[in-house]
């Protein structure tokens, strides 16, 4: 993206030749880097998140706080990002749909939306695990 866009300034400013493919390529790369970004945030735990109210409740509360939290980002994830994103994927490729400037399926753009889904799936299922490994030992130890 860096690369792109340096070459959009330059090849602007430059060469007096503003190019729209560059342009095109940017928002692409942008959608991507958001979508993905957003599921590597999700697994670093850097989202913004509230625990105002779990830090006060006893480990069987913060389990069950978690494991509510955990279940509705699963299935936001699976009907909005993978249902949805693949319902979006598979209209854009029947329709062929194109891109204005570089002319790729749209639907190859779109598809970052339901890779994003399964990735946040499998980060909640595996947060889930950790969990419920942390609440086991919590509760045999006591």
């Amino acid at each position: 993206m860096v690369i792109d866009v340096s070459w959009q300034v330059f090849s602007r400013y430059v060469l007096q030749q503003s190019s729209s493919i560059t342009e095109e390529l940017a928002t692409f790369l942008l959608i991507w880097v958001g979508l993905l970004g957003s599921a590597y945030a999700y697994r670093e735990k850097a989202h913004l998140g509230i625990d105002l109210i779990s830090n006060k409740l006893t480990s069987k509360g913060k389990f069950y706080s978690e494991t509510i939290v955990l279940i509705v980002v699963i299935l936001v994830s699976l009907f909005v990002f993978v249902f949805g994103g693949l319902r979006l994927v598979y209209i854009t490729f029947t329709l062929n749909q194109l891109s204005p400037a570089i002319r790729i399926n749209m639907g190859f753009i779109y598809s970052v939306a339901p890779i994003t889904g399964i990735l946040i799936i499998l980060y909640a299922m595996e947060f889930f695990k950790i969990s419920f490994a942390t609440f086991k030992k919590t509760n045999s130890e006591e």
